[in-house]
């Protein structure tokens, strides 16, 4: 990832979702070096860098190799997030914040975000899209994976059918979805923050297991994509899905993507260290 260059964008302009989700909506420069991919599961690294960084004397091209000469603690912190929508012909990309006041890094940093300042991007990455092949679809995350769900809704044929869940605290962070018309979305509610809920509505115990494990399983190939709070997807759902009922690896994206009570850096830790054990279980 280090020698991976770094686009230059800057902010355009920045819209108030939902109470909590900030969407971002970045332009200027970084469509000369940035090439938007096709999946709907499009992801980038935003790179912060410190306050008291100036970037513009770093060595160019500008990579993460670039600030190896800053003490660690100058250096920046990267974060993964899901590119909800790229429009090429006007040169921007979007991107949906969940903020919660002060917690975390990006969050805060995208509530103060200004028109005109810089913003600094990886990637992008992904693996996901809707295929036209399946016979119905089967989505599911939260606030995390609302993003992607949401451009894979717009991305689908409109004689697609099946289910889509997305977990929010409440009624109040619910936005407005385009899907088609035999595409079921349902937004379940687990009651608060999904870092500060109580352990049972989180977890092994969050709301949208059930709702994924009652959801009428359709004849056909289906396609699903859940992505979301690690111990709920990858201990909970992703063995519903894939042993329980079958589903082809090449069918099913289902991957965390964070876990309560990790920061990003200890989180792709224990990734790395739950796939190292799978791949020693097969062996």
């Amino acid at each position: 990832m280090a020698g991976r260059p770094i686009h230059t964008f800057e902010v355009v302009r920045s819209e108030q979702l939902t109470p909590h989700m900030i969407r971002l909506v970045l332009g200027g420069p970084g469509f000369d070096t940035f090439t938007p991919n096709e999946y709907t599961d499009s992801y980038v690294k935003l790179v912060i860098p410190r306050n008291d960084v100036d970037v513009s004397a770093l060595p160019k091209p500008l990579t993460l190799d670039s600030f190896n000469d800053l003490p660690e603690e100058h250096r920046p912190v990267v974060r993964t997030y899901t590119v909800r929508r790229t429009d090429p012909e006007r040169r921007e990309i979007a991107i949906d914040f969940v903020v919660h006041g002060e917690l975390g890094v990006a969050g805060p940093w995208a509530a103060a975000a200004q028109p005109g300042q810089p913003a600094y991007l990886m990637g992008p990455s992904g693996a996901y899209a809707p295929d036209p092949a399946a016979d119905w679809h089967l989505l599911a995350g939260d606030e995390a994976g609302l993003p992607a769900i949401s451009a894979a809704l717009e991305a689908m044929p409109a004689d697609a059918c099946g289910f889509a869940y997305i977990e929010v605290s409440g009624p109040d962070d619910e936005i407005e979805l385009t899907a088609p018309e035999k595409v079921q979305v349902r937004w379940v509610y687990r009651g608060g923050r999904a870092d500060l809920v109580p352990e049972d509505h989180a977890g092994d115990h969050a709301p949208i297991i059930a709702a994924v494990k009652e959801t009428p399983w359709l004849a056909g190939q289906p396609q699903v994509f859940i992505h979301g709070e690690a111990q709920a997807v990858m201990h909970n759902l992703r063995g519903y899905i894939r042993k329980e009922r079958g589903v082809d690896a090449k069918w099913a994206s289902i991957s965390g993507y964070w876990r309560r009570g990790r920061t990003e850096e200890t989180f792709r830790q224990w990734k790395a260290e739950l796939a190292k054990a799978e791949a020693q279980a097969g062996d």
